[in-house]
């Protein structure tokens, strides 16, 4: 006899991490900074390294204190975590549980379905558009009094897409005061233009909450370590899910080091960002219907039933990229690796 597990989560798919690249190949898979650590961030954590016997200050008031400086919040009103992905999940399971429900757009950020289960709600899935993008007046329809919390994922990881200022003041005037809004921003800073000011509309809504990361732009992924800004009282809801003392000491002087270093960070930024546009004009321009992409990746629309050919398409083009059953998503990484996904884009797009 083997032990029985909630039959929520018995039936819960596993997160699938993307594939390691092959020997010679490119590792596009993950959405990771291809870019090394600045050295004022290596420095910063070989020395918290003489540290690491004792336990870290609850709830990394330093960078807080630093985060509150740059955002112009109060320190009060941020919540570090590891990584935006882990406080999203304990926002949910701070305001959903079983009979709830939590709206999200699909294809969108493929742990949200993992997060809303695991907490004994419904995930309520709400097709994209046909541009790929939030359908936000379909999501604010699929809101009932079951309804907890609602994601908002802007650049939307897969599709690369955005929301648009308008329609999200729209949407967020149709949602109940009583239920959560989080807008998934973990690659805002690669937006150039058109970018909403989530900071600033959470002044404006107490139920929204603005999730960001240091693992994408800041190049931070292998120390996992995100920030939370929403009320306070939200905010103490999703600490109390979490696990004490699990931020650590050398991912917050990363990240401190970071934001001192951000001159230096937002160039990297505008170099990939550049690389990135230019990527996708020459797919494109080869013949793909590639929606425009505002993260660190590109998104390659493809049909059920093609993820093994792709696989060997990606393989023969000695590149690794996450495959789902209706796209590609290709990370921006080494710039020599363009060609290799430029061809593997085309090679894709003759399949449909």
């Amino acid at each position: 006899m083997t032990v029985r597990l909630r039959p929520e989560i018995a039936a819960v798919p596993p997160y699938q991490q993307g594939r390691p690249a092959p020997q010679g190949g490119y590792k596009l898979s993950s959405n990771e900074n291809p870019f090394p650590p600045l050295p004022a961030v290596v420095e910063a954590v070989q020395r918290e390294a003489l540290r690491v016997n004792r336990y870290p200050r609850p709830g990394a008031p330093e960078l807080r204190a630093a985060l509150a400086t740059e955002l112009g919040v109060d320190e009060g009103s941020i919540l570090i975590g590891d990584g935006s992905a882990t406080l999203l999940q304990q926002l949910i399971h701070a305001v959903a549980g079983p009979g709830d429900e939590v709206v999200y757009a699909w294809r969108s950020f493929d742990a949200y379905p993992l997060f809303v289960r695991t907490g004994g709600a419904t995930p309520i899935e709400v097709p994209v558009d046909a541009e790929h993008a939030h359908d936000l007046d379909a999501m604010a329809d699929a809101i009932t009094e079951r309804t907890r919390a609602v994601i908002v994922c802007s650049p939307n990881n897969p599709t690369g897409t955005i929301v648009d200022a308008a329609a999200l003041d729209a949407f967020l005037a149709r949602v109940p005061s009583d239920v959560l809004v989080m807008l998934d921003e973990a690659y805002i800073e690669f937006v150039q233009d058109s970018a909403i000011d989530g900071i600033a509309l959470q002044r404006e809504h107490a139920n929204l909450v603005v999730l960001r990361t240091f693992s994408k732009a800041h190049g931070l992924a292998g120390l996992r370590v995100g920030y939370a800004v929403g009320d306070p009282a939200v905010l103490r809801g999703a600490d109390l899910c979490g696990v004490p003392l699990s931020q650590t000491s050398l991912a917050s002087a990363a990240a401190i080091a970071a934001l001192a270093h951000r001159d230096e960070t937002y160039a990297r930024i505008e170099v990939l960002a550049a690389q990135r546009d230019a990527l996708w004009q020459r797919i494109v321009d080869a013949g793909v219907p590639v929606p425009r992409p505002f993260g660190n990746f590109v998104w390659v629309p493809s049909q059920p039933g093609q993820e093994e050919a792709i696989h060997d398409i990606l393989a023969a083009n000695r590149i690794v990229a996450k495959v789902f059953a209706d796209g590609v998503r290709i990370s921006v990484g080494e710039p020599e690796a363009d060609d290799h996904i430029v061809a593997a884009a085309v090679e894709i797009q003759a399949l449909q």
